[in-house]
């Protein structure tokens, strides 16, 4: 599915795309909210229905385009409508919010979804995949696995710092060093006994996590060598295997975006602009779109620019003249760019390679 396909142009037929009927479904746990126009009689088709009824109604309907704001399951009822035979379009809610008029009601909602999949210009969101989120389901458990355990730890420290107790800098000195400084504790009477098992308790839950961690990226790994496109991303330097697995779930469709440079505007790697009389003014990156793969790839850029043994001329250059920080986020733009181009053409990554732009008529 192409994000930037345009939805109505001049001429056309509101309530009409491509000769297919537009309708706009606003989804929920249980009730769902559909608005249409009927083009034959132009009733105003404004109805509810049930979570259990609503592929049995798309099943007795012609094919039609199916506007849904892309919120918690969306991606799953794209998958099943379109297995139904329609062309289904997500919309961001920031796309679809100017639309809404009056009071916030499902009706409403399901009226500014029909209006916004029309308009002119609008970007969609890509469908992903059964296996794409599944993917993204090991990043968020480990990523929530790792607060957690920062949490624990940090909580570890504060705790017996109120009697005391200090630890060196880094989990490795925390696990060598706690034991020693609960007996100590112990042997003067300045922890009770009770209180210390408390604490050996929550260092095996620290320790649990770390296990749950490692298997969660093992599996990351699995995926990694099942699947072409990803280990074709992992030889990009600074590329490694959080972001090859995350970039490839993230993106969905390289098609979806017309270049690298738009893909590298929707993780918010570019500058925002603030223009008014003729005259536009660059402000620091937008900080769009995905925040999780947006890290991975500037703490991947900065392990470039720090640990790479054959360091690349133009990053030297601009190393001299911009801040550090510039440098890196510039870096993190041009990998982002890099994975797109190497997934959308289905070629192996080669260091060195120049790109040329197509000669015009």
């Amino acid at each position: 599915m192409n994000r930037n396909a345009n939805s109505q142009s001049a001429g056309q037929m509101i309530g009409l795309i491509n000769g297919q009927q537009v309708v706009g479904l606003d989804i929920a746990k249980s009730v769902f909210q559909l608005h249409s126009v009927d083009m034959g009689t132009g009733e105003i088709v404004n109805m509810q229905l049930k979570r259990a009824k609503v592929l049995e109604y798309f099943a007795n309907h012609q094919p039609c385009l199916i506007g849904i704001e892309a919120c918690g399951g969306a991606h799953h009822w794209a998958r099943e409508l379109q297995a139904l035979g329609h062309s289904v379009r997500l919309i961001h809610a920031k796309a679809v919010r100017p639309f809404v008029s009056g009071n916030k009601t499902d009706a409403t909602d399901a009226r500014a979804i029909w209006l916004a999949v029309q308009q002119p210009g609008t970007k969609f969101v890509g469908i992903k995949s059964e296996e794409q989120q599944a993917t993204l389901v090991l990043h968020r458990q480990r990523e929530l696995l790792m607060k957690m355990r920062v949490m624990q730890t940090n909580a570890l420290r504060g705790l017996l710092y109120e009697f005391g107790a200090t630890f060196g800098r880094g989990k490795n000195a925390l696990f060598s060093e706690i034991e020693a400084a609960l007996e100590t504790l112990l042997a003067k009477n300045s922890l009770p006994q009770y209180v210390a098992d408390s604490l050996r308790e929550q260092v095996g839950r620290i320790k649990a996590l770390d296990q749950d961690i490692k298997s969660i990226e093992q599996r990351l790994q699995e995926r990694l060598k099942s699947n072409a496109q990803m280990k074709r991303i992992a030889h990009i330097p600074g590329v490694g295997l959080l972001t090859a697995t995350a970039a490839i779930a993230t993106m969905g469709e390289a098609s979806a975006f017309k270049s690298g440079r738009e893909f590298c505007a929707w993780l918010g790697l570019v500058p925002r602009q603030s223009g008014t009389g003729g005259k536009v003014k660059l402000l620091g990156i937008s900080k769009r779109g995905d925040t999780y793969l947006r890290t991975l790839l500037i703490h991947g850029a900065r392990s470039v620019l720090s640990h790479s043994k054959e360091p690349v001329p133009w990053l030297e250059q601009l190393q001299q003249r911009r801040p550090t920080n510039v440098v890196i986020v510039a870096q993190a733009a041009k990998m982002a760019r890099t994975i797109w181009a190497v997934t959308a053409k289905e070629q192996n990554y080669q260091r060195g390679y120049q790109s040329t732009r197509p000669q015009t008529a």
